[in-house]
């Protein structure tokens, strides 16, 4: 029998590769003290350092506690990207769209990438104000589209919906509620005033403060699996169409709601979408039988590079999320409110953006197709010679970045913010 060399693991599913050596098991060992000892340090900086900010009545420590919260979610960011870098080497291959909807101009990709004397790149000059939504294929999909915003600079200021039971997890759950991710039972009758409400607020105060906002969603909900494969089928017989081949359906409402929520708030909102793709999935596999969270960190088994296929939509003039003004009325034009509750969306625009959503989709179904027949999502990536494609390491750009990634620099803001405080 022959024994798969570690490039080979990665297209074997978990449950069928070899036992796990020993030097997989230190390796495991050591990422979870890593990982788990950052973890601690970045949530004991917001309870012991940064939360009594927030209780002092004082609109300067306020703000030094949002400014202290933000910085200790890019150093969660900092953590992912040094994690993959540390324990689970791998590299981002980034196509973008150059034709058709969602497309890049050519102007825009002359300036998109920015590299440093020794031609690494260092940044991504993509929108500072997104909404980004993506495929579902494995658990750590989230992993690497928080370490996609590292490139752009928007790492500190990621939003992600979750599943509410996700809050009271010890630390990370804490963190994350200082993050103000927002938590859904998964009732849409109970979820929607609250989305609205916490999508608004974090809108008015991206525009307050003109910093960056990058939400991310998964409008298929769930991941591919042979368990939810036939529930997507069972979707597409009742609407009487096609269902998809390497997707699920997506689900239109949650992602409306969130645009509609943005949108009048946020000037020049865009949407980014991303197709992702893995090697080593087969056809009609289920990415998490090769990849799991525990099998790419621990393991040491990472998929050799993760593929990602960019669009770029304007939400207010390209994407018909329909008439916010007419259907909220207590939005006005200048995209304030005073409230945040939305009446129910018009049938004919819930159907117009059900439609584009499905489109989409279908063409990421196509793109995912591609990528199975030749490993590439696009013909720039494949060629590798194109402005509209770019191969980046998921490392860290300064060495310094390490000390962040541990929240190394709170005490010593914490102290700084202290002290003129008290002046």
């Amino acid at each position: 029998m022959t024994i798969a060399t570690d490039q080979q693991l990665h297209a074997l599913p978990v449950a069928s590769r070899p036992r796990r050596t020993w030097v997989q098991k230190a390796n495991a060992i050591l990422f979870l003290v890593v990982f788990l000892f950052a973890c601690l340090m970045i949530n004991g900086s917001q309870f012991v350092l940064l939360l009594p900010l927030k209780l002092v009545p004082f609109r300067r420590a306020r703000k030094l506690y949002y400014e202290g919260i933000r910085y200790t979610k890019g150093a969660f960011g900092a953590l992912l990207v040094l994690s993959s870098q540390w324990f689970a080497p791998t590299e981002f291959v980034i196509s973008f769209e150059t034709e058709g909807q969602g497309k890049f101009t050519p102007e825009e990709l002359e300036t998109l990438v920015e590299r440093d004397k020794s031609g690494k790149v260092v940044s991504l000059n993509l929108p500072q104000k997104t909404v980004l939504i993506a495929n579902h294929q494995i658990y750590a999909d989230w992993w690497y589209a928080w370490s996609l915003t590292y490139l752009m600079g928007t790492h500190k200021d990621v939003f992600i919906v979750l599943k509410n039971s996700l809050k009271w997890v010890p630390i990370v759950g804490w963190g994350m509620q200082f993050y103000n991710f927002i938590f859904l039972a998964r009732s849409w009758a109970s979820d929607r005033l609250h989305l609205s409400k916490s999508l608004s607020w974090l809108a008015r105060r991206a525009k307050k403060e003109d910093s960056p906002l990058t939400f991310i969603l998964y409008p298929e909900g769930t991941l591919v699996s042979k368990d939810t494969r036939p529930v997507s089928k069972k979707f597409a017989d009742k609407l009487g169409i096609p269902d998809m081949t390497h997707t699920l359906l997506p689900r239109s409402t949650g992602l409306q709601y969130s645009l509609r929520s943005l949108a009048p708030r946020v000037p020049n909102l865009q949407l980014l979408d991303i197709t992702m793709a893995y090697p080593g999935i087969p056809y009609l596999g289920y990415g998490q039988d090769y990849y799991t969270l525990r099998s790419i960190f621990c393991d040491r088994v990472p998929p050799p590079a993760v593929h990602m296929h960019i669009r770029k939509f304007d939400v207010n003039r390209e994407i018909p999320i329909g008439n916010v003004l007419a259907s909220n009325p207590n939005v006005l034009p200048n995209g304030s409110a005073k409230s945040t509750v939305e009446v129910d969306i018009p049938e004919t625009e819930r159907d117009a953006f059900e439609l584009w959503l499905r489109d989409l989709w279908r063409e990421k179904d196509k793109l995912m197709g591609r990528f199975l027949d030749t490993g590439y999502l696009s013909a720039a990536a494949e060629s590798g010679t194109s402005t509209a494609s770019l191969v980046v390491p998921v490392r860290l750009k300064h060495s310094y970045e390490v000390l962040d990634a541990f929240c190394f620099f709170v005490p010593a803001v914490v102290g700084w913010a202290w002290s003129k405080l008290r002046a």
